[in-house]
């Protein structure tokens, strides 16, 4: 299907999809796995240098991701204004900083919601070492995701691990500077299979409105159960401004981390429709869009260079909704006239135009092909040698 746009429409959807950028995740760079085997690649990071440096050529082919974000213990580095500068060398920024409070031991059973309160401090203290990273970085975002839960009823009391949840993250959210973010993030599982301490959007909604204006949810798209209508949550987190970010991955079973509308394409498309709808596309709407996923079998730097242009193509497709007909359809009670417009947008072929985009800015219209052609691949294959690969824990 060919796009049958009017002039001006579609130099609206070129320029919003050249002002659309993507966050990458440090970690993704980095060897992962299964709960069975971590796999090792040739070439891999051995430190946050060259995770930035692998990062720096998904923004080079793609034109698309200009931040970074880092995780920290696992990106510690000894001098982060150092780090920044580097960065902003190779063409791109650090973004969020992630806190890490799920692979220590002592947080076996919870980090800000552990009965223990020397535990929770250790807990409070590392994010607020992560907020010193912020200010040496730049980044605006702390975006928590917290392992805490329980494996048995009566392991511990609901109502207080909700309670110490909600004093840590007060003692956080005071230490932020006047234009800095918490993001909280909710996993309806895993690790803790009874009870999750923030198991859903509506939980960590009621924590960022106790907060205040500074704290706003972060929608991980492989954090649901199975049937759960993702752009439901969207449009609600939307409709009271506090969607402050995405971690888009894909799913078949459960947070699979799986490369972004690997699984379900339409998914994706439906996501990005309720972001273009409520005009949250826009670079200054606060809406922060972030992969966080794991490569496990595919190599990792065109794996997410693939990954930026599945979000790219959902965002053409989601542009490209007739948005009077479908208004008009919907006021008309016309379900099939409304659905033929969805279906309409998401059957056009949008890679002919993004090709184009690409060339318009100087970039190769085919970046997984110019990146497999520069030969960054084999180089760092030969000289990273020698030192610890970075990985889960490193």
């Amino acid at each position: 299907m060919t796009i049958e746009l009017q002039t001006a429409d579609t130099t609206a959807v070129r320029e919003a999809l050249a002002a659309q950028t993507i966050e990458l995740p440090s970690w993704a760079f980095g060897n992962s796995g299964t709960r069975f085997k971590v796999f090792a690649q040739p070439g891999v990071p051995r430190d946050p240098y060259e995770k930035v440096a692998d990062a720096a050529q998904v923004h080079k082919y793609t034109g698309a991701a200009p931040r970074v974000s880092l995780h920290i213990p696992w990106d510690l580095v000894d001098d982060f204004a150092d780090l920044r500068s580097y960065a902003e060398g190779l063409g791109v920024q650090l973004g969020a900083i992630n806190s890490n409070v799920f692979q220590d031991d002592d947080y076996m059973l919870g980090s800000l919601c552990h009965p223990d309160a020397k535990v929770r401090r250790k807990a409070v203290d590392a994010h607020l070492k992560c907020i010193e990273v912020m200010h040496e970085t730049g980044s605006q975002d702390l975006k928590i995701w917290l392992a805490d839960g329980l494996n048995y009823p009566g392991q511990d009391n609901l109502r207080a691990r909700q309670d110490r949840l909600a004093e840590g993250l007060s003692e956080i959210y005071a230490a932020l500077g006047p234009h800095q973010r918490i993001i909280l993030e909710y996993k309806f599982f895993e690790p803790s299979f009874y009870s999750t301490d923030i198991p859903d959007w509506g939980t960590s909604l009621l924590h960022c409105m106790a907060l205040g204006e500074q704290a706003m949810v972060v929608l991980d798209t492989g954090h649901h159960a199975p049937g759960t209508n993702i752009e439901f949550i969207v449009a609600q987190l939307l409709r009271v401004g506090r969607l402050g970010a995405f971690d888009f991955n894909s799913r078949f079973y459960a947070d699979d981390d799986l490369m972004v509308g690997a699984a379900d394409p339409f998914q994706l498309f439906r996501i990005m429709n309720e972001i273009v709808d409520a005009d949250a596309l826009r670079p200054d709407s606060g809406v922060n869009f972030m992969l966080d996923q794991c490569h496990n079998i595919e190599p990792k730097i065109p794996a997410q260079i693939r990954s930026v242009m599945n979000v790219q193509e959902a965002t053409a497709k989601a542009l490209i909704v007739d948005r009077a007909a479908l208004h008009e359809a919907q006021q008309a009670s016309d379900v099939l006239g409304a659905h033929s417009v969805i279906m309409d947008a998401y059957n056009t072929d949008v890679r002919p135009m993004l090709a184009d985009l690409r060339r318009e800015h100087g970039l190769d219209p085919h970046p997984v092909g110019a990146y497999a052609a520069s030969g960054y691949a084999e180089r760092i294959v030969a000289e990273r040698v020698g030192g610890a690969q970075a990985g889960w824990g490193a």
